[in-house]
């Protein structure tokens, strides 16, 4: 059945008002900044929560015992298929400035940055403990005195508790790895890897300028060094069929990541998609659509897997397509009515023994 917004806003408000009182009722942990692993499984058990999925901001606040916030950081970074070291013209879907705010703050340091980002935050919720998360471009491509530099600047902010990376599957040199082992030993540390998709024909479509076999070598060379590790897919990506994105679903599950960023494609100004979509030959997907391959994804994800988002969007004055990917809230609404409506949730259909996969060893429990 069809909701408008608002109906679809009414319908989970009225479905879920229990779940998110017992959410915001529990007592807290204890804060991790010091010791960001003391949280135990139990704290973390948002089952018990009423939640259907295992939504990042119910994680950051049992981890750290208060609500956190993440600040984009722009470090000033490229990346390796925009500089000419793969290939040039940076990846089809790619526009920066849609989608993080301090690569629009051009010229301004790390510090200045993070005091924007918490004003404008503090405009919105309200919140004193930030996380500072270096978003646009590929953000371990560089030597690794000039990433241990910026990354000190920023854990050096009075408010800052912990750091997350964003970063590209084939830029993660040994050197860099150790450098961010050794980060992880004093803070709460999440590096995101940019799979998208584990499939090489889309990979090529991307103009990503790398295989899929980088991002299992990142795998196995980033298990265990004891920061968390995420990875983003893209739902609806051309040629791509339904079996598809759940393969690539499946490959992180395999490789045990501990946190997802799930959204659909969508186009920005000045992009080689947006061309495409303009000239009729690419179709992005209704909201409908995406929602059925969302939510058959979270079935078949690990309840230990942290689900940072489940749409994408950017600001109205870069974004093209398609429109309903602009309003969040219906978004999220209509996500957990249809999750209500099938009486289903994240791990409904996975099974243990689907993880790790053949070649990779299990590392949970090592320090």
């Amino acid at each position: 059945m069809i909701r408008t917004p608002d109906a679809q806003r009414l319908a989970v408000t009225r479905l879920t008002q229990p779940f998110r009182q017992v959410l915001y009722m529990t007592q807290p942990s204890p804060s991790t900044k010091d010791t960001p692993s003391a949280a135990s499984a139990a704290d973390f058990d948002w089952r018990a929560a009423g939640l259907r999925y295992f939504a990042y901001n119910f994680f950051l606040r049992r981890k750290f015992g208060h609500r956190v916030q993440r600040v984009s950081v722009d470090a000033g970074f490229t990346c390796p298929n925009v500089d000419g070291t793969v290939t040039t013209g940076g990846c089809t879907f790619c526009d920066n400035r849609s989608f993080s705010p301090s690569r629009r703050l051009p010229g301004r340091s790390i510090g200045e940055q993070i005091d924007e980002g918490i004003r404008r935050m503090q405009a919105r919720y309200r919140c004193e403990h930030f996380m500072a998360y270096f978003q646009p471009a590929t953000n371990t491509y560089a030597p690794v005195e000039r990433l241990r530099d910026v990354y000190e600047q920023a854990l050096a902010h009075p408010r800052i508790i912990g750091l997350a990376v964003g970063t590209r599957p084939d830029c993660l040199p040994d050197d860099v790895l150790d450098l961010l082992t050794k980060l992880a030993r004093r803070t709460y540390l999440s590096v995101e890897y940019g799979m998208q998709t584990m499939h090489d024909r889309s990979l090529d479509w991307m103009n990503r300028g790398h295989r899929h076999e980088a991002f299992v070598d990142a795998m196995q060379r980033s298990r265990g060094r004891g920061f968390d590790i995420g990875a983003h897919l893209i739902v609806g990506l051309p040629g791509e069929s339904r079996e598809d994105v759940l393969a690539s679903a499946r490959e992180l599950v395999r490789w045990e990541v501990d946190a997802v960023k799930i959204h659909n494609l969508y186009a920005v100004r000045n992009t080689r998609l947006a061309d495409q979509l303009q000239r009729g030959e690419v179709r992005l997907l209704e909201r409908d659509e995406y929602l059925d391959t969302l939510i058959a994804i979270l079935e078949r994800l690990p309840p230990r897997v942290v689900v940072e988002r489940i749409s994408g969007d950017a600001p109205r004055e870069y974004f093209v397509a398609p429109a309903w990917c602009l309003d969040k809230v219906a978004v999220r609404a209509a996500l957990e009515a249809e999750l209500c409506r099938r009486d289903t949730w994240q791990g409904k259909c996975y099974s243990p023994d689907q993880s790790p996969g053949p070649g990779v060893p299990s590392w949970r429990g090592t320090p």
